[in-house]
């Protein structure tokens, strides 16, 4: 009887702890403090732009990707921006400002987004959901819908601009095949739900 329960409960595990397996492009997880349950695509897309005026190799990077925060049956949607650079700068309050408000631009059609925080708390979680392209990367926040989430990942074209004192424009570094194909497996599944 003992054995039963035992693989009742290793069965159980397994359903809970999401379908996160090495060949899968989207992962779910319960935030064991919040107990939302979290969903997010395995690939982000990296978006650069050159920094020659710093040094002679400099790049600014962003990665980007999207989230889904489920609460008892209340969705939300975000997307998350790695922020790093090759020089890793020190945060300062005035990089910071620059990504307070962003412009996706997906094929011409402009998206201004208004980051909601620096920290995971700011999306209900308890821990960053994508891992840190670099220790020194910061995280921001921004709500979106479903639907500008699928917008940016069938653009063609996807630039991201600040809207700081200073704009800074970033382009999709390569083609992003897999980050692509990982946000469309993101947008089917929350879609079927």
């Amino acid at each position: 009887m003992q054995r039963r329960a035992l693989v009742i409960v290793i069965a159980a595990m397994m359903l809970l702890g999401g379908c996160a397996g090495p060949s899968q492009s989207v992962y779910d997880g319960l935030d064991p403090l919040t107990g939302v349950t979290v969903t997010y695509s395995k690939t982000p897309i990296v978006l650069y732009r050159e920094n020659p005026a710093q040094a002679a190799y400099a790049r600014n990077y962003l990665h980007l990707g999207p989230i889904e925060v489920n609460k008892s049956g209340n969705y939300k949607y975000y997307l998350w921006l790695g922020i790093w650079s090759t020089l890793q700068p020190n945060a300062s309050a005035e990089r910071l400002d620059e990504f307070e408000s962003v412009v996706v631009i997906a094929d011409g059609e402009p998206l201004l987004l208004d980051s909601i925080g620096w920290t995971p708390a700011s999306i209900e979680t308890s821990t960053h959901v994508y891992p840190k392209p670099v220790a020194t990367a910061l995280d921001v926040y921004y709500r979106v819908t479903a639907d500008q989430i699928r917008l940016i990942a069938n653009a063609r074209d996807l630039q991201l601009r600040t809207t700081g004192a200073m704009p800074l424009e970033f382009n999709v570094w390569s083609e992003q095949k897999a980050a692509r194909e990982d946000i469309n497996e993101f947008l089917h599944r929350i879609y079927v739900q």
